[in-house]
């Protein structure tokens, strides 16, 4: 699995639980490619698909996400201490439009819209489960 360094999108960043039990996760479904686990490195992305993009809907928010699709590989780096962690994109999500204008903040620099959702796993890699949120650059 190859992190690239390319820009992709910033925004913020929250978690959420897939697959088998894990940490502070229950056993749940495996997200909409069948694969997500909550203890790998692992994402969602809203426009994973085009259903994804309907029901996540970005645009209401001001953003127009490209498409990537289950498998994809994204480096997600956390805008203040710099940490990254490479994930896998296996699931559709956030729902991106029922957090519009929502800020995270650190030193003095915010993003807003959640734009990716992590693992427990991929998240506490970045940050602490207990923030909830991140303000994140995301790298092709």
């Amino acid at each position: 699995m190859a992190c690239g360094s390319t820009s992709l999108w910033a925004g913020e960043t929250s978690w959420f639980c897939c697959g088998s039990s894990w940490g502070p996760c229950g056993s749940t479904g495996t997200g909409a490619c069948g694969t997500c686990q909550s203890g790998k490195n692992m994402a969602a992305w809203p426009n994973l698909t085009a259903a994804c993009w309907n029901v996540t809907n970005p645009a209401a928010c001001g953003e127009n996400m490209p498409r990537r699709g289950c498998g994809s590989v994204v480096n997600v780096k956390h805008q203040c201490s710099g940490a990254a962690v490479c994930v896998t994109l296996a699931d559709c999500g956030p729902n991106t439009q029922m957090w519009c204008s929502e800020q995270t903040c650190c030193n003095g620099s915010c993003r807003t819209h959640r734009v990716i959702d992590l693992t427990p796993a991929a998240f506490s890699a970045i940050g602490s489960l207990s923030s909830g949120l991140l303000p994140v650059y995301v790298y092709e």
